[in-house]
């Protein structure tokens, strides 16, 4: 057996530990980005002796604990010792996007897009920034996009009616609710927009 895996098997407080070590030493996203993973000193044999998908699993912890900083400092080292990895870099666009770091998580989101041009959960989170920053008409773009790749996810439909509610067009945020609604009955959130558009003259 190798010495992480004992490691893993015999000393978890350990792991979380060394972790936390880590945590001080990494690079934020937008340094790393200016300067390069090339950079000597930074070399993922500089961080932890664990590989990426442990640290990935350990970051999934801490965003689930709502410790964003921690969450993407950790995905920042995973990202550097396996790179090029789109659910990486789209969970690094999520947790800054969490800290209203709406720039950098666009790049983050970009960077996944391309490596990975056919996941809806990233041309929703596009979406969903776009939005958030009044950009309807690429926000649309994504929903769009998404709809073409699978055009049966609730969600795609809900969060497009959201869209267009801020766009002005209630009518056609009334079909986007019903077409949720359609494929997800019981979809509470979709229901209750629906009513509220609904109930205004």
């Amino acid at each position: 057996m190798t010495l992480f895996q004992l490691l893993m098997l015999g000393a978890s407080a350990f792991f979380a530990y060394k972790i936390y070590q880590h945590i001080q030493t990494l690079q934020d996203p937008e340094e790393h980005n200016t300067k390069g993973s090339q950079e000597p000193s930074k070399s993922a044999e500089a961080f932890s002796p664990f590989d990426a998908s442990s640290l990935i699993e350990k970051a999934d912890e801490e965003m689930q604990k709502g410790d964003f900083q921690k969450a993407l400092a950790i995905y920042s080292e995973a990202n550097i010792k396996a790179p090029k990895n789109p659910e990486t870099l789209f969970k690094m666009g999520y947790v800054l996007a969490q800290q209203e770091r709406d720039d950098e998580a666009l790049e983050y989101y970009k960077e996944a897009l391309s490596l990975a041009p056919n996941d809806t959960s990233i041309h929703q989170a596009l979406a969903s920034l776009y939005r958030k920053m009044g950009e309807y008409a690429s926000a649309r773009m994504h929903l769009n996009k998404s709809l073409e790749i699978d055009d049966k996810n609730p969600i795609t439909y809900y969060n497009y009616g959201n869209l267009l509610v801020d766009m002005k067009d209630k009518e056609g945020a009334k079909e986007m609710y019903k077409n949720a609604l359609r494929l997800d009955g019981d979809f509470k959130e979709a229901k209750a927009e629906l009513e509220k558009l609904q109930k205004e003259v």
